[in-house]
């Protein structure tokens, strides 16, 4: 049964798709991160991804101590999710507006290469 983009139980789903997969595991080890997502169309929804000890998390709502925040409308968004369009290409054409600590999202873009890998197989419904 598919999980609908952007629930609780699709924040499950990607939680422990990623932390069960060893490129995301290797490239997390050591690693912490902070990132709130904010998708604005039809309605903003605010998601956000933390990575701690090499564990992430990621849940419905907002994390006040946030390091950055992505923001996207609801296209881009899914683009992203099912790999159609990568991050820089997304920022670099306006797509993905980043507030924060954007040297920090770039040392990771390793960490960030396996999420799309990671969660291919998750049947979700955008």
């Amino acid at each position: 049964m598919a999980i609908k983009f952007l629930t609780e139980e699709w924040a499950k789903a990607v939680t422990e798709a990623v932390n069960s997969n060893d490129a995301f595991k290797q490239q997390a080890q050591g690693k912490t991160v902070k990132i709130q997502q904010v998708v604005t169309t039809p309605e903003e929804t605010k998601y956000f991804f933390k990575l701690e000890d090499g564990r992430a998390e990621v849940s419905v709502g907002e994390l006040p101590d946030a390091e950055a925040t992505l923001t996207q409308d609801y296209d881009t968004a899914v683009a992203l999710s099912r790999n159609e369009l990568n991050a820089t290409a997304a920022y670099m054409s306006g797509k993905l507006k980043i507030q924060g600590d954007l040297m920090k999202l770039m040392q990771l873009q390793g960490l960030f290469s396996t999420l799309p890998q990671a969660i291919k197989e998750l049947d979700v419904e955008y």
